[in-house]
């Protein structure tokens, strides 16, 4: 068996909070992530597809199709959006690196031309990522209520 990585990056907004919580509680397990507004990360995204090399083209997939499926079915979704309200994928859940990794997962498992998914690594800074093999796990969704601010400016 031989595995294929491919690497992308795209920018995002989020905010991580629990609408079941109190806001005491989601300041308490959440920390700064919770701001109403949210905040943004320069995520890094790695794929890992296995397979056999095709013997006429020595590939496991051709790295420039797998590229465009990463950016057809999640990059082109999530890059400069804020997670939490713009990615009708992602609507619901937390954005967690964890709950990222198996959300984008689903988006590619059934599209790859060639190989199969074998891990997706998601680095939402240089010290923090998780990775996920495929396992079945389950992702609670929530009704989400968009943040609302109020942004004026005093007289």
């Amino acid at each position: 068996m031989i595995y294929v990585t491919r690497k992308a990056s795209f920018s995002a907004a989020h905010r991580l909070y629990n609408p079941t919580f109190s806001d005491e509680r989601n300041e308490a397990v959440f920390d700064k992530c919770n701001n109403p507004l949210g905040h943004g990360h320069n995520y890094v995204m790695e794929v890992t597809v296995k397979g056999l090399p095709d013997p006429l083209t020595g590939y496991v997939i051709d790295l420039k199709r797998l590229k465009d499926v990463l950016d057809e079915t999640v990059v082109d979704k999530v890059d400069h959006k804020h997670l939490n309200y713009d990615v009708d994928f992602l609507r619901g859940i937390i954005p967690t690196v964890e709950n990222l990794c198996v959300a984008f997962w689903r988006q590619l498992e059934h599209r790859l031309p060639s190989g199969e998914l074998h891990c997706i690594k998601v680095y939402e800074s240089d010290q923090n990522m998780a990775e996920y093999f495929g396992d079945p796990v389950s992702i609670p969704t929530y009704d989400m209520v968009p943040a609302t601010t109020s942004l004026e400016v005093p007289a």
